[in-house]
């Protein structure tokens, strides 16, 4: 296994056309993506995309029934082994699903609830969301195991990438930000439902760090605990074993629960015993304030 990128495969010789509100929609290495405003690496979600998405989970999950308890304070301490273990879900963190033709898994990615004005904010990898255009079948469900979504299922209204993301996949801006909505519950906010964690930028290294992920193939989340270290200006590097495809976009969380970093980056986020994030330095932090002001 090389990577955590999301699996895919390209439909080659096969397009559509299609425009709504503006637009451009084509078949794409994720199945149908939109061209949004590539300049800025924008993406305004069409609604009705992103309602069948919700109804194609919702087909598959239970949803509701969960009850925010926030997470124990227990003492910081490294993972021994350093290898990934399965470890309890926790409310802010979540698995993106794709329902439809694109040949991913049901889901292929994580994310995770980061502080926000305005309560309905996402981040996880860019390399989750983009790839030759914006993916249009996105949802993000908070809390999952077990084929449950107890705090329901969330659709994105905005992606927003660093244009530099767009233009080459440059794995030192391997992050998006998400803002999301509940369809069937108008006004509804995300982070009144599941809490949030604190975002930090210009982090010190080396920091006691542990990363969270959904694998593609698992129903609970793995977890493991190290230093967090910097791996080159851009980079911030997490060294721990069996962290395999599906755990991109998961959080890179201080002792503390403060988010300073996603699973990918380099290499689509690692190999078999290394984790990268790009560092969220000031780049990240125009992206986040971009995101929030859109």
């Amino acid at each position: 296994m090389t990577g955590r990128a999301v699996r895919v495969c390209v439909l080659a010789g096969v397009c559509c056309a299609l425009v709504a509100a503006g637009v451009a929609f084509g078949v794409g290495r994720f199945g149908t993506v939109a061209d949004g405003d590539a300049a800025r690496g924008s993406y305004a979600q069409d609604a009705r995309l992103a309602d069948e998405a919700a109804g194609g989970v919702l087909e598959k999950l239970a949803e509701g029934g969960g009850e925010r308890v926030p997470r124990a304070e227990v003492p910081w301490r490294v993972s021994e082994p350093l290898q990934a273990r399965t470890v309890e879900p926790e409310p802010a963190i979540g698995a993106l699903f794709s329902p439809g033709t694109d040949w991913d898994d049901e889901h292929h990615c994580s994310g995770s609830v980061v502080h926000s004005p305005d309560g309905d904010l996402v981040v996880t990898a860019a390399h989750c969301v983009y790839a030759g255009g914006f993916r249009t079948n996105l949802a993000f469900v908070p809390g999952y195991a077990e084929g449950k979504a107890p705090f329901g299922v969330w659709v994105p209204t905005r992606i927003e990438v660093d244009p530099r993301w767009v233009r080459s996949s440059d794995p030192d801006y391997d992050v998006a930000f998400l803002r999301v909505r509940r369809p069937g519950h108008p006004g509804q906010r995300l982070e009144d439902v599941t809490g949030a964690q604190a975002i930090r930028f210009g982090q010190q290294l080396p920091a006691p760090a542990r990363l969270v992920g959904y694998p593609n193939d698992a129903e609970q989340p793995l977890g493991c605990a190290n230093k967090a270290v910097a791996a080159g200006p851009t980079q911030l590097r997490l060294d721990c074993a069996d962290v395999p495809n599906g755990t991109s976009g998961g959080p890179v969380l201080t002792a503390a629960n403060t988010l300073i970093g996603v699973i990918g980056g380099r290499d689509g986020g690692g190999d078999e015993v290394t984790s990268y994030s790009s560092s969220f330095g000031e780049d990240i932090r125009n992206l986040y304030e971009r995101a929030i002001g859109g």
